[in-house]
């Protein structure tokens, strides 16, 4: 992994300081691309940090301070339920289980789910570098195709070839096979052929 330069704690590599504020960051002028590129880096990984940060400080706050959330609230200036998600999508997901690769949005997207569930589907957006809203799409379009029917069920068979074949679209088309097999009858139903 690149190094990142420390934003507001030093000198860039021309010796010239970053300074941020609260509304700004102040570069120096011609900064090398490496630089730039390593700021950026730095940025994003406080940004995609602080949910996970704020979800685990406000759950310690719980055990020490009867009245974190007044208290949260002050200190962060974020409101109550902003501040109540952070802590419980933090609270399903303990640290040894969160996927530095994906984002906080991503575990929130699963939260609801258990524990295997929720392992079960970050896996996939992993291995498949899904974005959140691929993945709340996917996780959609699997509830449905897992949702026992009301008064029926189906029952196709198939032969090894066919499943094999069908297999291979689905991994193709990043999706597990029952999703795919899914979404390709949804596609088909929405877009009847014309006689």
């Amino acid at each position: 992994m690149q190094r990142s330069p420390a934003v507001n704690s030093g000198p860039t590599s021309t010796a010239r300081p970053v300074l941020t504020k609260r509304t700004s960051l102040a570069l120096p002028a011609r900064i090398p691309l490496e630089d730039w590129r390593g700021i950026g880096q730095h940025i994003s990984a406080i940004a995609e940090s602080s949910a996970w940060w704020l979800g685990d400080w406000l759950i310690y706050g719980q055990e020490e301070y009867p009245d974190r959330y007044r208290r949260a609230i002050e200190e962060t200036g974020l409101d109550y339920q902003t501040l109540r998600n952070y802590a419980w999508v933090a609270r399903r997901f303990p640290p040894a289980r969160r996927r530095a690769a994906l984002s906080f949005q991503h575990h929130a997207e699963l939260a609801s789910l258990t524990a295997g569930e929720q392992d079960e589907w970050l896996d996939r957006a992993e291995e498949f570098r899904w974005s959140r809203n691929e993945l709340r799409n996917r996780v959609r379009v699997g509830r449905r195709a897992v949702k026992p029917a009301e008064d029926a069920r189906l029952r196709v068979d198939i032969i090894p070839d066919q499943r094999q074949r069908w297999q291979d679209a689905a991994a193709t088309a990043e999706q597990d096979l029952l999703t795919w097999i899914v979404s390709v009858l949804d596609e088909a139903a929405a877009d009847p052929p014309v006689d």
